[in-house]
């Protein structure tokens, strides 16, 4: 399993636009990935899981990636989140 910590520079944090964009790269990818915050997981390919976070900017997550490309997958997601969040 991969992880990796991410602060949110978006001004309005995870919202919807870029959080479906996460959960359709999400769902490309062999690996599990799911996102934690204040004490909440979401599996990264539910879009209502993933707003149910209700993460804000400033805010800290930490992403797990797991599965047969997670280094790869994780990488990906890594550069997704630095591009959108």
């Amino acid at each position: 399993m991969k992880k990796f910590t991410y602060v949110i520079t978006d001004e309005v944090g995870i919202h919807a636009r870029p959080a479906g964009l996460l959960v359709k790269k999400a769902k490309e990818l062999d690996s599990k990935v799911s996102i934690s915050c204040n004490g909440k997981s979401a599996d990264a390919t539910k879009l209502m899981a993933v707003m149910s976070l209700g993460v804000k900017k400033g805010m800290t997550v930490e992403v797990s990636v797991s599965g047969g490309d997670e280094e790869k997958a994780a990488a990906e997601i890594e550069k997704f989140f630095q591009e959108n969040f």
